[in-house]
């Protein structure tokens, strides 16, 4: 018993303390090198009374440009591994995600849409927030007209939705303006976090936090879920409003964290098997640990994206690049479980 505790202790320090890691290594990647004491007062001088000695070059590197780089990443991929997770649990099926209910089709539908007709960015995250929230919610109205309401039959407005989405971005794309507005389009669809501001993570903040903490303090009850509708009725919990609450707040973390990324796909579907590895199955420490390593899991990603190769890399290539092969070695060990 004791050597079980001990183990759980040092599994959760090492989820702790592995963000603060990747974080500050990631200060270190670049072209413009900067030295890691350096990256650190930087940081510091933003908190305490530490004298600026460095190159106004630097902290512009740091804070300017690799700091949102940095902590976009990190909501980013923590925010589609916990949504992944919420999802397994909920439909109590290993190969759902974030993006079974068609968030990422109608979100590229949405982007497309104000690429064409607008110009500014934040027309762009705006409307693809909006139409990720429509296509679940149309998933939603479809399953409702079945009597039978089952995880089933939502899974498969879903695939629905996804479908008619993905043919209305086709449908754009086709009389999209090869020249200029297809080529953004296509960028935006490979996803990317190299333009990604402040302001965007503010605003990404203000929906996925406080939608994260509600998960956190709800993920006694996922597993009530994962056990079947039955047993969550017989300890006294109403399964439908339970699960639309909880596939409501992953949502809404979905939905915003593509508004500013693209579609980056995989890590929702991946990440949340990793961590039933190393912590199982119970969600009280699944959906901390999927934080954590979703967190880790993109920014290394992004690392790689960003200094690999002269021009970078865009993050959706990457993901399914690593995502697949791993898939594919959790198949193999027979890991894929969600109980």
């Amino acid at each position: 018993m004791t050597r079980s505790r001990t183990t759980v202790r040092l599994t959760a320090l090492l989820l702790v303390l592995a963000p603060v890691i990747v974080f500050l290594l990631s200060f270190l990647i670049g072209r413009y090198p900067v030295p890691p004491l350096t990256v650190i007062r930087v940081i510091a001088a933003q908190f305490l009374p530490v004298t600026p000695d460095w190159p106004a070059v630097v902290g512009s590197v740091v804070l300017d440009v690799r700091l949102p780089r940095v902590i976009a990443a990190m909501i980013v991929g923590g925010g589609l591994a916990m949504s992944g997770a919420c999802y397994q649990g909920v439909f109590r099926n290993p190969l759902v995600s974030p993006f079974t209910l068609g968030v990422s089709a109608g979100a590229g539908f949405g982007a497309a849409i104000a690429i064409l007709l607008f110009q500014q960015r934040y027309a762009v995250q705006l409307c693809a927030f909006a139409f990720g929230l429509a296509a679940v919610g149309l998933c939603f109205f479809m399953s409702r007209m079945y009597r039978a309401g089952s995880t089933l039959v939502l899974v498969l407005a879903g695939v629905i939705v996804g479908s008619l989405f993905t043919a209305l971005l086709s449908l754009l794309k086709y009389v999209a303006d090869p020249n200029s507005k297809l080529p953004v389009i296509e960028f935006w669809l490979l996803g990317s976090l190299s333009s990604v501001s402040m302001a965007d993570i503010a605003a990404v903040a203000a929906v996925a936090v406080p939608s994260a903490a509600i998960l956190l303090l709800l993920r006694w009850r996922i597993n009530l879920l994962a056990m079947g509708d039955e047993q969550a009725r017989i300890l006294g919990v109403e399964a439908g409003k339970l699960r639309a609450v909880v596939v409501l707040l992953a949502t809404l973390i979905a939905a915003s964290t593509v508004a500013i990324s693209g579609i980056i796909g995989w890590v929702g579907l991946v990440i949340p098997h990793f961590a039933r590895i190393i912590v199982g199955p119970d969600f009280r420490r699944l959906l901390p640990a999927t934080l954590s390593l979703g967190a880790c899991y993109l920014l290394v990603i992004d690392d790689l994206a960003r200094s690999v190769t002269a021009a970078e890399i865009p993050l959706g290539i990457l993901t399914a690049l690593v995502g697949a092969p791993a898939f594919m070695l959790l198949l193999r060990r027979g890991s894929l479980g969600w109980a």
